[in-house]
This record gives C-alpha cells, structure tokens and sequence, in this order.
C-alpha cells in the first residue's frame, strides 16, 4: 500500500507540481491540501513545497506560519518535510531551531550545489535568496549534539552556520533542508543535473515505515 503525501500549497507556491511528480514517482500517493486545511490526519506524509508563500511578505513563512494547515502540524502524527519555503516557515513556526536569513552576499541563487547527506555526497539544485541558516549558541549546541544536521553544504553558497543545508528536529520526525529534491528526479526534465532527489524521498519513506 502507498503512503499517503498531502502536499500544502499557499498563495505564491510554485513547487507543487514538481513536489507532487516527485512523489508519485518515489512510490508515494499525493495529492494538494489547501492552506485552509484542519484535519491532516489521514495523511503518512505533508510536504510544504517551495515558493513565495503569501508573497514572502513581511519576511519568508512568516505568514504562512498562521495557516490553519500550518498549525495543524504542531499535532500531526505523521512525518513532515519542509523544502526551500518549506523549510523556512518550519523555523518560523518553532518546529525546527534556528532561521533562515538573507545569503551572504544578499543576492538569489540558483545553482546546482554538492552536498553531504548522511556522509554521502549528492548533488540538488538549490534557488534562494533567504537560505542562510542561523541559528544562537544553545541552538547549536541541540544540533550538533542529537546530530539533526542531515544535510550540509559542501562549498556553503550562502553563509549558512555550520555549512548547514538541512535539519531534523529530535525526534527525526521533521526534516527541513533548502536544495530542490523534487527537481533532481527525472534525468529527461533537467539533463545536466542529477538524480539524487530520488535519494532524499527513499530516505523519507524508510523513515516513516520503520
């Protein structure tokens, strides 16, 4: 039987599409949640996609954080990823530590990156311009001590603390990174990029069936 995936789409989502072909072709059974959304129990999986929810106005997930869907995940039982905006309104709404600020050099990128994942290197497309991961001393000192930094930069492109490109909460039920899995999963749709999106979704789907 599939898992379940519930992908949550906001005004100014842009990654839904991508995130719901990503998933079908991983082995999960999709389908879009509106923002409105209460109840999301019946899912095995939600996936806030990437793009500008609400516009990033005020500042990126910061009004997402609100939605009804949103502030359903504070009592949801199944696992949940955050990708690129996924990641940041999960920092936004205290489910992961630390935050997402403006890069380094303030400008977008959109490149692909090298990245160690689970001591492993892969490569994913990465495109933001607020992917700088911050995080105070206790916040890091979590971090590195229950090891909930899955993901890391190898050349760091934004000036993320500790390289840091992807995070767990502690109980590894919540995954939050910055590079485009979805967009690195069929070789016919980007020629010149890899395959290792594929990587990140297996990943996910041994974690929730162990």
């Amino acid at each position: 039987m599939k898992l379940k995936a519930g992908i949550i789409v906001f005004l100014g989502t842009n990654c839904d599409r991508d995130t719901k072909m990503a998933l079908e072709k991983c082995g999960f059974k999709p389908e879009f949640v509106f923002h409105d959304t209460k109840n999301l129990e019946k899912y095995d999986l939600i996936v806030l996609p990437g793009g500008f929810s609400f516009g990033d106005y005020i500042r990126a997930g910061r009004l997402a954080k609100l939605s009804p869907a949103v502030l359903s995940l504070k009592n949801f039982k199944g696992f949940i990823l955050g990708i690129c905006n996924g990641f940041q309104i999960l920092t936004e709404c205290g489910l992961l530590p630390g935050a997402l600020i403006e890069n380094s050099g303030t400008k977008f990128i959109c490149q692909d990156e090298p990245l160690i994942f689970n001591d492993t290197e892969i490569n994913l497309p990465i495109a933001h311009k607020e992917g700088c991961f911050w995080a105070d001393e206790a916040d890091l000192k979590l971090i590195e001590e229950k090891n909930m930094a899955f993901l890391k930069y190898k050349n760091n492109p934004n000036g993320s603390i500790n390289d840091i490109a992807g995070l767990y909460d502690r109980e590894k039920k919540i995954m939050g990174l910055m590079p485009h899995p979805e967009r690195a999963i069929l070789k016919e749709c980007v020629p010149n990029t890899t395959t290792d999106g594929i990587k990140i979704f297996d990943f996910i789907q041994k974690e929730i069936l162990k």
